[in-house]
């Protein structure tokens, strides 16, 4: 019944700012406006796949810091550092490190860099490893991952 995770809102201090960071520096598609709630809605990926709603001060003006991932590939996440500097946001790592540093979470497995929007909402790009998840190994570095995986199709590690 279930098949994914269609739309998420989030409430954000500022309307127009949040829209600016989400459609100019995310570079995601608007699909509508409400200015009489202060809202806006976003396509994330492809028209129709999911969205992103941000409504100003809704259900109150107190902004409770949210987290959300928006998926990528593995290509893309190799450059997701300098595309996130380039547009003036300061990236880390799921420890709270220099973004240098990647992790992977090995019972997805996935690896992500971590940013925040201008309300301090936390904010991922992850994007899902091709592997057959060994969720044994805990979350380890992606060079570390790498390291294992060569070893896995060599046989020398089971």
């Amino acid at each position: 019944m279930i098949h994914g995770l269609f739309e998420t809102h989030i409430n954000v201090s500022n309307a127009e700012v949040s829209a600016e960071f989400y459609e100019k520096v995310l570079g995601l598609q608007r699909l509508f406006h409400d200015p009489e709630r202060r809202a806006y809605f976003y396509w994330v990926g492809k028209p129709g796949e999911a969205m992103l709603g941000i409504r100003e001060n809704y259900p109150s003006a107190n902004v409770q810091r949210q987290h959300f991932a928006f998926r990528t590939e593995v290509d893309e996440l190799k450059q997701a550092a300098a595309w996130l500097e380039q547009r003036g946001i300061e990236s880390r790592n799921f420890f709270g490190g220099d973004s240098c540093t990647l992790y992977v979470f090995s019972f997805m497995p996935a690896v992500s860099i971590y940013f925040k929007d201008p309300d301090g909402h936390s904010l991922e790009l992850l994007a899902m490893l091709p592997e057959k998840p060994k969720p044994e190994l805990g979350i380890i570095t992606w060079e570390e991952w790498e390291r294992l995986k060569k070893g896995y199709l060599k046989g020398e590690i089971k």
